[in-house]
């Protein structure tokens, strides 16, 4: 079992024996997802992979903030962004945007990367390293920029 999926059953554990049950919820919504992706792939999970897991599921949330609050739904937003906040503490802390801007200009240089045509080569040279710390979009974005001219 990876060490963050390890965390993530303890603080499970420790969730029920405070009586924390909002947090329970979201920390069982995160073992389900875990689990699921395991059954789908026949493969127990690493922590890069649950990493993976974790920023989708902030991704999905925000996405339904996003549309909560354009719905004038505040209390469905609200619920939404309490998981966010409990599924972000098991995220590593985020990038800020020169660590990022640094990240890609290296992989550029390193991939000889000329061109939007060589994007795929940069993204694939990036990923691992922000991964679960930035938003992939806004760093698909930069790398786009950057590519472009």
């Amino acid at each position: 079992m990876s060490a963050l999926k390890a965390r993530i059953t303890d603080d499970m554990k420790a969730a029920m024996r405070a009586g924390e049950k909002d947090r329970l919820g979201v920390i069982r919504l995160i073992l389900a997802a875990l689990k699921q992706r395991e059954v789908d792939e026949r493969i127990e999970l690493d922590d890069t992979q649950v990493l993976a897991v974790l920023e989708k599921m902030v991704k999905q949330r925000r996405d339904s903030i996003e549309q909560f609050t354009a719905a004038a739904r505040e209390d469905l937003a609200a619920v939404e962004r309490a998981e966010v906040t409990v599924i972000e503490a098991y995220l590593p802390a985020a990038l800020g945007e020169a660590e990022i801007d640094l990240i890609v200009a290296t992989a550029i240089s390193e991939t000889g990367a000329a061109g939007p045509r060589d994007m795929g080569k940069v993204v694939a040279q990036v990923k691992p390293q922000v991964l679960g710390r930035a938003d992939m979009g806004k760093v698909s974005e930069l790398i786009k920029r950057k590519l472009a001219g």
